[in-house]
C-alpha cells in the first residue's frame, strides 16, 4: 500500500465524525488541500496535507506516524503544522513556516480556510477571515527557511 493511500486512510480515521465550522465533514479540509498538492504532482507534500491535522485533533501521535512508516520529512513536517498546547496563533504559524515543507502546507491549509470562512456564520465569517488573513502575513513575513 503507498504511503499516500495510508496517509488518507489515517487522516478520514482521525477526522471522523468531526466537522467544520460551516458544519461539513472536516475530512474535506485536508483532502482538498491535498489534492491541491497531488494536482502540481508534489506526492509527499500531498501526504503532509493530508496528516496535516492528524496529531492536533486526535489521539494519534508523530509515534504513530513514524510506526506506520512515514518518513522523518513528513513526520517533522507535520510536527511543525501541530500547534502545541497554550501557543499562541501567530508564532505557531511562524514556527509552521521556518519549515521548508510545512510552509507550503501551512500557505494552503490557510488559504482554504480562508475561503471556508466565507461558509460560517457572518459573525464568525469576519473573525476568521481576520485570524486567517493575519495568519498569511505572518507566514509570508517570516523568512524562508534554508
Amino acid at each position: 500500500m503507498s504511503t499516500l493511500v495510508r496517509a488518507i486512510e489515517i487522516a478520514a480515521k482521525a477526522h471522523e465524525g468531526q466537522k467544520d465550522k460551516a458544519g461539513e465533514p472536516y475530512i474535506a479540509h485536508p483532502m482538498r488541500i491535498m489534492a491541491r498538492f497531488l494536482a502540481a504532482g508534489q506526492e509527499q507534500y500531498a501526504i503532509i496535507a493530508a496528516l496535516h491535522d492528524v496529531v492536533e485533533d486526535s489521539d494519534w501521535t508523530l509515534d504513530d506516524l513514524r510506526r506506520e512508516g512515514f518518513s522523518d520529512a513528513v513526520v517533522s513536517a507535520v510536527d511543525a503544522l501541530t500547534r502545541r498546547d497554550g501557543e499562541e496563533y501567530l508564532p505557531f504559524v511562524r514556527r509552521a513556516a521556518s519549515h521548508p515543507q510545512a510552509r507550503f502546507v501551512k500557505q494552503a491549509d490557510l488559504l482554504d480556510n480562508l475561503a471556508a470562512a466565507r461558509l460560517a456564520n457572518v459573525g464568525d465569517r469576519d473573525r476568521l477571515s481576520r485570524k486567517y488573513a493575519a495568519g498569511l502575513r505572518a507566514l509570508h513575513e517570516t523568512p524562508l527557511p534554508l
